[in-house]
């Protein structure tokens, strides 16, 4: 089933080097709406909890390191068919392989350092989203 909701957050680089609002214009432009949107900062333990599917992987202690170092911008955003979508917007992981347009290649330094986070399933976008917002908090 096609959901029409993503979980997107911007990451600590991106909010360092002051991309919030040109990745946000971007995600508007690209006809998503956002349905919630908060900037927050995580703790370490909240990193550990998000990204636990990664736990037994050797990236993971520096993925929780730089996900907890500095705020973030978590957002829920809505539009047709939005994972995929989603996710050809910001492009491949790897800013290097990212496809010429997309908010990757535009706005990531590195592997570690992407810019963004984007939900890679219907199922995931629920979870992420629940985590760090009430249904009370969407619009």
């Amino acid at each position: 089933m096609i959901s029409n909701k993503t979980f997107t957050m911007i990451k600590p680089d991106a909010v360092e080097k002051g991309h919030v609002g040109a990745i946000l214009n971007k995600i508007n432009v690209s006809g998503f709406r956002i349905v919630s949107m908060k900037m927050t900062q995580m703790s370490q333990r909240d990193a550990e909890l998000f990204y636990a599917v990664h736990k037994e992987r050797p990236f993971f202690g520096e993925l929780v390191s730089f996900m907890s170092r500095g705020p973030i911008v978590a957002a829920i955003l809505e539009k047709e068919n939005a994972v995929d979508d989603f996710r050809t917007l910001i492009g491949a992981t790897n800013p290097e392989e990212a496809a010429e347009g997309t908010l990757r290649k535009q706005f990531a330094t590195s592997m570690g350092e992407n810019a963004l986070h984007g939900s890679d399933s219907n199922e995931n976008a629920e979870i992420e989203g629940a985590f760090h917002f009430s249904v009370r908090d969407m619009f």
